[in-house]
């Protein structure tokens, strides 16, 4: 958390000790991006100090218009700070005590007023921060639904959330975090459904920050509220949709939304949070079910078909008769064992490339590893047919997880299952199955079981997980967030 080891100075009554301040601070007048507008109002000096770039011109202008036009219209007053605070042309404009507050405002796009003989400054909110326009998506793309998603500027992204909450319950903390960065960070939650204990701890975490700067944003946020460590596993949810946003918050979710990052974080979650995607609720029921069990089955596939395989070609036995075609028909110099982590590795190059290739050659790329290499592999002898074949449906179950970090970790525990098959075979993998499962089921996050409601088991949850209820079915909310109003629509209904 930014906290100042010095003692807060208070504002001196001469503008002309501001600006020293300014200078030895923030270097003003060596920052080309800072600057003052020094004015004469009723013969006192009037200073406005702003950063280039992240402030809205037209209202500098206006309000500086504004507070000239004061000489034409007033007489010498002694209440000039009253008059001036007037005449500030804005909806935000609060007044603050201190030099630090000066700086911390100023510093994140605002202007501060200082005004001769008085111990207050007047901070007005004229951001106007550089980025883009709400916009669908890339990772989160649906057939039918909204286009708008969550950009780099916070002040936009709890706007759209509230667009969608129109609740007067609905909350958004907001605090600095980073004794460098002053990081904007919100806590988004609505007050009579939020579980108080799980708003205590997040705002507890962050608060309890100390750091220079959040330059990753709401990943560095992340490492710091769950301590995840080295376990893969993700322990919060990410969504750059608002409409997915404003669903968790109603069930009773915290959210998080960090300035400069696109996505915001929900917690808690679980491991079937990271498999739900916004399309299921975008079609039908019987639609929204079918692509979830689809989505579930690549999962499967992701995990377990590649060590399934591997172990019937090392234990040609264990297959029943009609399945003995199952298996590699031509010996070659290379084991398959290799042939599998190789085509692993390719399949990881392969998707790195694409992340990091422009779009216009993304499609290019792609037809030139699946169709030349791919090809050409097989036909020197590198690859077995089989091998690309079960590898490449492996792989569509990961692409197919919506989560990125998600499918991440699942490839990390598929390769460890690989390495456990290719050692001790039949015994290998029930082994590394079983660490899988006792591993997942073992990970908590914020307190939250993470293989809930499969561990421990709740009938109703887990049937809710299967099946996609439609809206006027979906009644009770979720009880792994504790929520204090268990229920989403009256009693009644």
């Amino acid at each position: 958390m930014s906290s100042s080891t010095q003692q807060k100075r208070p504002i001196p009554t001469n503008p002309d000790a501001v600006e020293k301040y300014m200078k030895d601070r923030i270097g003003l007048n060596e920052s080309f991006d800072l600057g003052v507008r020094k004015l004469k109002i009723l013969k006192k000096d009037v200073h406005v100090y702003y950063v280039n770039g992240l402030c809205d011109t037209a209202y500098i202008i206006q309000i500086v218009k504004e507070l000239v036009q004061i000489n034409d219209k007033k007489e010498l007053s002694v209440n000039i700070k009253k008059i001036i605070e007037n005449r500030l042309l804005h909806q935000s404009v609060s007044p603050v005590e201190t030099l630090d507050e000066v700086v911390d405002q100023v510093l994140s796009g605002l202007i501060a007023v200082v005004i001769e003989g008085e111990e207050e400054a007047f901070i007005v909110d004229v951001r106007s921060y550089p980025g883009r326009q709400p916009q669908e998506p890339d990772t989160e793309k649906v057939i039918r639904g909204s286009r708008d998603g969550f950009v780099e500027n916070i002040i936009i992204n709890t706007a759209i959330t509230r667009r969608r909450i129109r609740d007067e319950r609905l909350r958004f903390e907001i605090l600095k975090v980073g004794e460098r960065s002053k990081t904007d960070i919100a806590i988004a939650y609505i007050k009579d459904v939020a579980n108080p204990d799980l708003i205590n701890i997040i705002r507890k975490e962050l608060n309890a920050i100390e750091i220079d700067g959040l330059t990753m944003a709401d990943k560095a946020v992340e490492e710091f509220i769950v301590k995840q460590g080295y376990n893969p596993y993700p322990l919060v949810r990410y969504t750059e949709r608002a409409d997915i946003a404003a669903t968790h918050l109603l069930e009773g979710h915290v959210i998080i939304y960090v300035d400069t990052s696109p996505s915001v974080i929900i917690t808690p979650t679980t491991y079937f949070h990271h498999l739900q995607h916004v399309e299921e609720y975008r079609q039908s029921p019987a639609v929204g079910t079918f692509i979830r069990w689809i989505r579930y089955f690549g999962v499967i596939f992701s995990l377990f078909l590649l060590p399934l395989w591997l172990l019937f070609v090392l234990e040609p036995t264990a297959l029943p008769e009609q399945l003995k075609f199952i298996g590699p028909n031509e010996k070659t110099n290379i084991p398959v064992v290799v042939q599998i982590f190789l085509g692993e590795f390719g399949i990881l190059f392969l998707r790195m490339a694409a992340i990091h290739t422009p779009t216009a050659l993304a499609s290019a790329m792609g037809l030139i590893a699946a169709v030349l290499i791919g090809q050409i592999a097989i036909d020197v002898g590198l690859f077995v047919p089989e091998v690309i074949l079960y590898t490449a449906i492996s792989a569509m179950g990961t692409f197919a997880t919506p989560s990125y970090e998600l499918g991440i970790a699942n490839t990390i525990s598929k390769l460890a299952i690989l390495v456990a098959v290719a050692i001790w075979h039949v015994p290998g993998f029930i082994i590394a199955t079983t660490l899988y499962i006792l591993i997942i089921s073992s990970i908590r996050s914020l307190n939250t079981p993470y293989l809930w409601p499969l561990l421990p088991f709740s009938p109703r949850a887990f049937f809710q997980i299967l099946i996609r209820s439609s809206a006027p079915g979906s009644k009770i909310r979720p009880s792994i967030v504790q929520p204090k109003n268990k229920r989403k629509q009256p009693a009644n209904s």
